[in-house]
């Protein structure tokens, strides 16, 4: 059996691109693993891809989830996994793209099977990081689950938040789950590779491309979007250059000044994600240029060194 193809970096790396031509030289279909693309009516400023991509090979889970979803971790595992297996139905080989890195690890690593957080702990921890802080919040992640705190970068509230109301809910620390985890994919099932570009350069393509979406019409996507209410609490809400443009529609700041804040929030999230991956998956290959055509030599070079 064919392994899997995983396709990680950080946003307008050139994932969707890279992913196509892997898809065509594998005989490939296309699963999204991004959190953000997977949601309806926001194919622009989320950067899904377009019919002319689509046309190229299946794609897979790209705008299927409705935004008043609280669409989880699990659930997409879950949806990942039954693609998967249709695809090797077919006698396809999945190749699966994204800037999620935790999604890639509930792959490979497994979800821990931590029973469902109520409401008593998830107060209880909110309280104490309006009390203490996020370096509070951290330092009492710390003394309840070293381990786990140890792997969190110092500013992940969300993370930081889980280790504590684990501990809260179960009583037990969230790394013993993690130690009982058995990955969804064995080693043998998948191969990865990371588009791990300059990162100048990356911020410059960051920008461009926020441009061109502005041209394409994002502002009147995001304004449709804005027409339906959704929570703002919701996770489609916040993808980048939604809050932003939302705030320009409600005449809070020029469409300038909200280009500019999407663009730098792009920016940072770009950092993050790439030093999750740096992090999270050393071991991956590596595709460090934005050129399309340097990029897909490289390509086909880690594609041919492993079928060797």
């Amino acid at each position: 059996m064919t392994p899997c193809l995983l396709i990680a970096g950080p946003t307008a790396a050139g994932k969707t691109a890279l992913s196509i031509s892997a898809a065509e030289r594998l005989g490939g279909e296309i699963i999204n693993a991004d959190s953000m693309q997977v949601y309806a009516g926001l194919p622009l400023i989320t950067a899904q891809p377009d019919a002319d991509d689509r046309a190229r090979v299946p794609h897979h889970l790209f705008g299927t989830i409705d935004p008043q979803v609280r669409y989880s971790v699990g659930q997409w595992t879950r949806d990942a996994l039954a693609r998967i297996e249709a695809c090797r139905g077919r006698g396809r080989v999945p190749v699966l793209v994204g800037g999620t890195g935790l999604y890639f690890n509930a792959l490979v690593r497994g979800l821990a099977p931590v029973p469902a957080i109520g409401e008593a702990a998830r107060a209880r921890t909110a309280a104490l990081l309006e009390i203490a802080g996020l370096s509070g919040l951290r330092a009492e992640a710390l003394r309840l689950d070293p381990v786990a705190a140890s792997r969190v970068e110092a500013a992940d509230r969300q993370r930081l938040m889980r280790i504590v109301e684990v501990v809260f809910e179960t009583g037990r620390p969230l790394s013993e789950f993690q130690a009982d985890t058995v990955p969804p994919l064995p080693g043998c099932a998948w191969r990865g590779i990371v588009i791990e570009p300059d990162r100048e350069a990356l911020y410059a393509r960051i920008d461009r491309r926020f441009d061109r979406m502005l041209e394409l019409g994002a502002l009147d996507e995001v304004s449709a979007f804005a027409a339906r209410g959704v929570d703002p609490d919701l996770p489609a809400s916040k993808a980048l250059g939604v809050p932003q443009l939302m705030a320009h529609l409600r005449g809070e700041m020029t469409l300038e000044a909200a280009a500019a804040l999407a663009k730098r929030d792009s920016r940072r999230y770009a950092k993050r994600q790439g030093t999750w991956f740096r992090n999270q998956a050393a071991s991956w290959a590596r595709i460090t240029s934005l050129d399309p055509v340097v990029a897909r030599d490289a390509l086909a070079a880690i594609l041919e060194g492993d079928a060797r």
